[in-house]
């Protein structure tokens, strides 16, 4: 649902019951977007105009995230930008923090012209 919303700059929620439509029945999915701040109120409802709603920072920042990781961008490997890199982390974290290692070096890699 969000990717779809990411599309729309502003969206009614008669826009967004068409679309959830399409998904798994939830009858609470507005709510629990909004109440989570994934979505929130551009424009209250005014007389005979409809609430607007968009995406949050939140939501736009989760998804600007996933689009950079699809496009080839590097996974962050610091303790700050990345939990699984804390000293504290549980072992299945380390296990991922390791092929997160290995795709950021893939991927330094592509990015590098060969030296041939």
């Amino acid at each position: 649902m969000l990717l779809f919303l990411y599309s729309e700059s502003y969206f009614t929620k008669d826009t967004f019951d068409d679309y959830n439509q399409l998904m798994s029945w939830n009858k609470k999915r507005f709510s629990d977007l909004l109440r989570d701040g994934w979505i929130h109120v551009f424009r209250k409802r005014k007389g005979k105009e409809k609430a607007l709603y968009e995406l949050s920072y939140k939501g736009r920042a989760m998804l600007n995230a996933v689009y950079n990781k699809l496009n080839g961008q590097e996974f962050a490997e610091t303790q700050s930008a990345n939990p699984m890199f804390k000293k504290s982390a549980p072992y299945t974290d380390v296990v991922y923090r390791n092929y997160i290692k290995k795709i950021n070096q893939s991927i330094r890699q592509q990015q590098r012209p060969s030296q041939e």
